[in-house]
């Protein structure tokens, strides 16, 4: 199993070599233009992401022709097994609705869980303050 730095040489590779569809999300997701920051062919063992925020735990996965419904069930599975939710994008999406693959990521982003309604410090119910 292939470790953090023996993917750097990898992912420094990958974003030299970017395909057309990397290029244009990375231009929309670069410099926090979505009010989040996002890193590019970034490693987590034992793999590299395609894009990823930290912040959210969003792991955003472009799909082209190369990729095959097996290998990317076990990647998000594992990915999903650390704690990051895995967002695919298929490239000729992204190409025919730029505006709506961007709206979709933001949406991702938000869909935060509420949190628990809070309790009553006087009352360990949570129903407010006991008479």
């Amino acid at each position: 199993m292939k470790q953090y730095s023996d993917l750097i040489p990898v992912a420094k590779k990958l974003r030299r070599t970017q395909t057309e569809a990397e290029k244009i999300l990375w231009s929309n997701l670069r410099n926090n233009q979505l009010g989040y920051k996002f890193r590019r062919q970034y490693p987590i063992d034992p793999y590299v992401a395609d894009f990823v925020c930290f912040e959210e735990h969003l792991i955003i996965e472009l799909d082209g022709g190369q990729h095959t419904a097996e290998k990317d069930a076990q990647r998000t599975a594992y990915l999903e097994q650390k704690g990051y939710k895995i967002l695919r994008i298929w490239n000729n999406e992204l190409f025919d609705n730029l505006e709506g693959v961007g709206q979709t990521i933001l949406n991702t982003l938000n869909s935060t869980p509420s949190p628990a309604p809070l309790r009553s410090a006087t009352s360990p119910d949570g129903r407010g303050k006991e008479a």
